[in-house]
């Protein structure tokens, strides 16, 4: 029933007495057929009970116009009963304590609430109007203040959240306590709403926060999950689903059981079942609403599904049935914490069927447990022996006698020593004196619900077996579970095993302890089982959601390069540092491979070569010159400029060296400086060359004196301005943005390019430039003198060298701009040395060959082309 009809429901029957009360001018009437099955002690104060002896309850069939007809419940539970049984067992027990509220009898009216919400405010009602079984329709009651000074001060109950909810609900505008033993719902919490509600049983949500954590801590990532229409379930399952998916898990299928299931839903629930890929199925309900969907899968065998279940039916001892016991054993769940309550065994072995009415709940407990044919309180004769010969419940083993040790029945136990030990503040309790008559609670004084329930919230206790007990602002307890497993024993039955515990006040990750060395799993398998809608992905991939399913269906992707996952499962890839590559695998980084122009590798051998060779070429011009220094040839051509040319020749093949091997930066700042200073040095000598050369070509012309006004001392004042300016350059690059070593890695994929990095690319250009600039000079004087009359023309060599070398140094700058890597040195090495190469062979080799093979061309006469032919 929705909330709001509960409300108008409560509204009714609250407001609806009190009319009729004050019209007829009498106590409060109870309206309506509904004559509960109590069990009643009385006392000073009386306690209420609401326990589900029985979980099946019929909807009413009525409008709210007409009476409410009580009818009698079916399903008796055996387990419900030890509970009910064990706040009689509590009161009877605080009242033999002469140390807790001496002088003071406490008495009990216990109903059953059917597990049912209808069921549930009738029986509240009863309680709290201080209705009995005795009394009859429209009798006044005996407390003619009905509601304000209520008989029952305080109700145990209930088991189910949804009744709770609704009794709540009502009891909480009039601050009347209710302490639920089993209820855990979250949505209880909420103070504003159940503002008397307090509970000794955990709320929802650290049994939630504990079942995910057993999902991460054996990674079941894919998980179906199973309850009930009721408030428990739906809260439960909601907040189960929402924290998995923060983890990173997901629900592959969700069923809800009907209240009353059909054999058709049944069948579809199982068939969901059998169809998902889903190992482990996590279950919000209790026993006697699973039995049905239980049957159905054992008939049909369906084995291999770890079942976690929650406290509701975790230590369901009716579940454990011999049918049962292929599908479930193994499964695994949180318990409330047990204890072993001493007398509890012996006091529960006393309970005797008996003819009289005011024992109908032993009645119906012998009725289930050996099937006897007892009277309910008619008057009517037992029509056999009393169970002759099955009367001995220590032979019996039943959810009922399974008292070692009992957890929900201790949560009872807690609710009634509670309210015992508020009672004992409240009035003002002192131990007894040694007279019998003395009395040691001011019992005589008058409290009211509100006073109890203030004196509840402040009740902090340390029981007999060492727990504190108390309540939070919201009323809860400490969270405490135990873990418990279903393992079988050597009688073939079912023990409910302790592998672990779970302390919800305690620091994140020591919260869940377990022990798996204890654990037995389904199928009496020694490996935990394995839940993944995907298998985790290996090392060197990452996980990518499948398009349109759950998020834990995923695909495996590998890394991309300069990427690494080292651990399975990873949803992103983890960038490399810098400097460093994933490997192959992916699983790893390593260190990039540094590359450069070494002299070990081929390219490297080959250009090293060259640059020697051409310093030997050009050492072995050096010494042809100097042994024929004599020669017409070699004075012809200024042989002081010809040795400072081959000079510089050979400082352009010995520059190249500097940029073969591991880069550092004295060579990144060397190297451009070395090559424009060797390059400048050796254009200024053959521009000094063309210029002497021309001017020698005009000498010979009368009164020319131009020659003489540029001797050998401002042939070399020439060069060294030349070469200054070029210095200047290069010192002015350095000092203001100097070259520096680079590691560059963008060229290709785990390899670390060692280059010198020009933070001023244009001073390298204005270096260049600035030889550009020499050699375009020299080569406009060249090609003017290339048609002088002598046979041995200097000018035409030193034109041809300059169209090489343009050749050379136009094509370098395209092709340097767009090598990768080590081949840009390569390029600028090569240009170098071709450059040299060709000024040497051009200028030099003419000559040598005419020096060495045509000694007859190497007169003067041959030098004029006067010599006879």
């Amino acid at each position: 029933m929705p909330m709001g009809e509960l409300v108008v429901l409560a509204l009714f029957l609250f407001i609806w007495p009190r009319v009729r009360s004050s019209e007829s001018g009498s106590g409060c009437q109870r309206l309506g057929e509904f004559a509960p099955q109590v069990l009643e002690l009385d006392g000073d104060v009386i306690l209420g009970g609401l326990f589900p002896l029985h979980y099946i309850a019929l909807e009413p069939d009525h409008a709210f116009t007409d009476h409410v007809l009580h009818r009698r419940c079916s399903g008796f539970d055996l387990r419900a009963f030890r509970w009910f049984m064990t706040m009689v067992f509590a009161i009877e027990e605080i009242n033999r304590n002469p140390s807790l509220l001496p002088g003071v009898k406490l008495g009990y009216r216990i109903l059953d609430s059917c597990d049912h919400v209808h069921t549930s405010l009738q029986s509240m009602f009863s309680l709290i109007n201080g209705s009995s079984s005795t009394q009859r329709e429209g009798s006044a009651s005996s407390n003619p203040h009905c509601l304000s000074r209520a008989p029952v001060p305080a109700v145990i109950g209930l088991a189910s959240s949804t009744p709770t909810r609704a009794v709540a609900h009502t009891l909480g505008p009039f601050e009347i306590p209710l302490i639920s033993y089993f209820a855990t719902c979250t949505c209880l919490t909420d103070k504003r709403v159940y503002p008397s509600f307090l509970r000794t049983v955990p709320s929802d949500v650290f049994q939630v926060r504990a079942l995910v954590q057993l999902m991460v801590h054996f990674d079941w990532r894919w998980v179906g999950t199973m309850g009930t229409e009721d408030d428990y379930s739906r809260y439960g399952i909601q907040a189960f689903t929402e924290q998995l998916k923060e983890w990173g898990g997901c629900v592959a299928f969700h069923c809800t059981i009907p209240k009353v299931p059909t054999l058709a839903q049944i069948s579809a629930i199982a068939d969901a079942l059998e169809a998902s890929t889903a190992r482990v199925v996590v279950v919000f309900a209790t026993e006697g609403q699973l039995m049905g969907l239980l049957s159905e899968v054992a008939r049909r065998n369906l084995t291999g599904w770890q079942w976690v279940a929650s406290e509701a039916w975790v230590t369901a001892r009716v579940l454990t049935a011999p049918e049962f016991q292929h599908v479930l054993a193994g499964t695994l769940g949180f318990s409330f914490r047990g204890a072993n309550i001493s007398g509890l065994a012996e006091f529960l072995l006393r309970v005797r069927p008996s003819p009289n009415s005011g024992s109908v709940f032993s009645n119906l407990f012998w009725e289930e447990q050996f099937n006897c044919r007892l009277p309910y309180g008619d008057g009517e004769r037992l029509e056999r022996p009393l169970c002759t010969g099955l009367e001995d419940l220590e032979q019996v083993e039943s959810s009922y006698t399974s008292v070692y040790p009992v957890r929900v029945s201790y949560n009872v136990y807690k609710g009634v020593y509670a309210i015992g030990h508020a009672l004992h503040l409240l009035l003002q309790c002192t131990p007894m004196g040694q007279q019998s008559d003395q009395r040691g609670c001011n019992n005589d004084s008058q409290f009211t619900s509100e006073q109890l329930l203030r004196h509840l919230r402040k009740v902090n206790f340390t029981n007999q077996f060492g727990e504190k007990v108390y309540f939070d602002h919201n009323g809860e307890p400490v969270p405490l579970y135990d873990i418990i497993n279903w393992q079988r024993n050597v009688r073939g039955g079912i023990r409910f095993q302790r592998v672990g515990a779970y302390d919800g006040s305690a620091p994140p990750g020591q919260q869940l302890v377990m022990d798996k060395n204890l654990m037995e799993w389904t199928g009496g398998q020694n490996q935990v089982p394995v839940s993944l809608c995907s298998s985790p992905c290996p090392p060197g991939t990452r996980q990518s959601p499948r398009p349109s399913q759950p998020l834990c269906c995923m695909d495996c992707l590998p890394c991309a390069e300069g990427e690494f996952t080292n651990t399975s499962g990873a949803t992103e890839c983890i960038k490399c540092p810098l400097y460093y590559w994933s490997n192959n695998e992916r699983v790893a980084c390593v260190a990039g491979i540094e590359e450069f122009l070494s002299f070990q590798e081929i390219m490297g051998i080959i250009l090293v070569t060259l640059s020697l060779l051409g310093v030997a070429a050009a050492s072995a011009v050096s010494i042809i010159f100097f042994l024929f220094r004599a020669t017409p040839i070699v004075k012809a051509n200024n042989s002081e400029l010809s040795f400072l040319l081959l000079l510089s020749l050979k400082l352009c093949f010995l520059c190249s060296l500097v940029f073969v091997g591991r880069p550092s930066l004295w060579a990144c700042q060397v190297r451009q400086v070395a090559f424009g200073i060797s390059f400048v040095l050796c254009i200024s000598c053959i521009l000094v060359k063309t210029i002497v050369v021309l001017l020698a070509f005009h000498a010979n012309i009368p009164g020319a004196t131009s020659l003489k006004r540029f001797g050998p001392p401002q042939q070399r004042a020439f060069i060294v301005a030349c070469t200054a300016g070029q210095a200047v350059l290069c010192i002015a690059w350095l000092a203001l943005a100097p070259p520096y070593l680079y590691k560059n890695t963008s060229y290709q994929d785990g390899r670390i390019v060692l280059e010198c990095k020009d933070v001023w690319p244009l001073g390298f250009y204005m270096v260049l430039g600035y030889i550009g600039l020499l050699s375009s000079v020299c080569f406009v004087l060249a090609f003017l003198g290339r048609k002088l009359p002598d046979t041995f023309n200097e000018a035409k060599l030193i034109t041809f060298s300059m169209l090489i070398f343009f050749a050379v140094w136009i094509s370098f700058i395209p092709a340097y701009n767009s090598s990768p890597g080590k081949y840009t040195v390569a390029v600028e090495i090569f240009a170098i040395l071709a450059s040299a190469f060709g000024l040497l062979l051009c200028i030099f080799i003419p000559k040598c060959y005419i020096i060495l093979l045509r000694p007859e061309l190497n007169t003067k006469k041959g030098m004029t082309g006067k010599a006879s032919k």
